[in-house]
């Protein structure tokens, strides 16, 4: 793994931060509206929410400080096969440091030791840096999306073999 930034299990301490890392990063990508992620139950409760059988959320920290995460949880509505990258989100100071590609691995590791055979994930045009990483670590594009998330806002999806 890189050096520089540590990458863990979330703990229920970081709950504050990683809601504020949410309300932060969606904005900045016009992802604020109905439709998406920041609106879900969960954002004030992450620890909790992946506390759930077949769940995972890891945070990246540096210096002490929280400015990313990830999870993995089953795909609402979806086969029981197919889990879902949920809630990537990286503070800019998180970004261009190797963070996502460890992210990526770390969930990706995570969703096999759970039985998934298969990884979705949802999001929009304009996060650029985001879909390179996706098809980078194996995603394909899909046509329309999977499952019941809720969040139909999100205009590109993507699915990977595990």
């Amino acid at each position: 793994m890189p050096s520089g930034f540590l990458i863990r299990p979330i703990t229920p301490e970081d709950n504050p931060a990683v809601a504020a890392i949410i309300r932060t990063v969606m904005p900045e990508f016009g992802a604020d509206g109905p439709g998406f992620a920041i609106h879900d139950p969960e954002v004030d409760t992450m620890y909790q929410a992946y506390a759930q059988p077949r769940s995972s959320y890891f945070v990246v920290e540096r210096d002490g400080r929280v400015i990313g995460g990830a999870g993995i949880a089953p795909l609402e509505g979806g086969d029981p096969d197919v889990c879902e990258l949920r809630k990537m989100y990286f503070l800019p100071e998180a970004r261009g440091i190797g963070a996502g590609t460890a992210m990526m691995q770390r969930c990706l590791d995570a969703a096999r030791e759970h039985g998934f055979a298969r990884c979705y994930l949802e999001t929009l045009t304009g996060m650029d840096q985001a879909q390179a990483l996706y098809l980078r670590s194996g995603f394909r594009q899909l046509c329309a999306p999977l499952g019941g998330t809720g969040h139909f806002s999100c205009d590109r999806f993507f699915l990977r073999e595990l």
